[in-house]
């Protein structure tokens, strides 16, 4: 069951990474207003970057889940922290 540790996180990341990108409030502030992502997809990205961790959850692999969760934290603190010149 720990494998899917490593399929799980790099769903969860890259969907973290298409939030980054799309996010309104960073596209404003670096002048890219015209291309943001609308709430509903946000909201979709959002919902299927948590579906790795139900699997997880669901099979009853409690260490996967935590550790899926926590790297998830540290990925989307890190991606936070990327600047994008405009």
């Amino acid at each position: 069951m720990t494998y899917l540790i490593i399929p799980a996180l790099a769903v969860s990341i890259a969907i973290i990474a298409l939030l980054w990108h799309g996010d309104p409030k960073r596209r404003r502030t670096v002048g890219l207003r015209d291309r943001a992502d609308g709430t509903a997809k946000r909201r979709a990205l959002a919902a299927v970057a948590l579906v790795p961790g139900l699997v997880l959850a669901v099979l009853g692999d409690s260490a996967a889940f935590l550790v899926w969760f926590g790297a998830c934290a540290i990925a989307g603190w890190l991606v936070a922290q990327v600047r994008v010149r405009a």
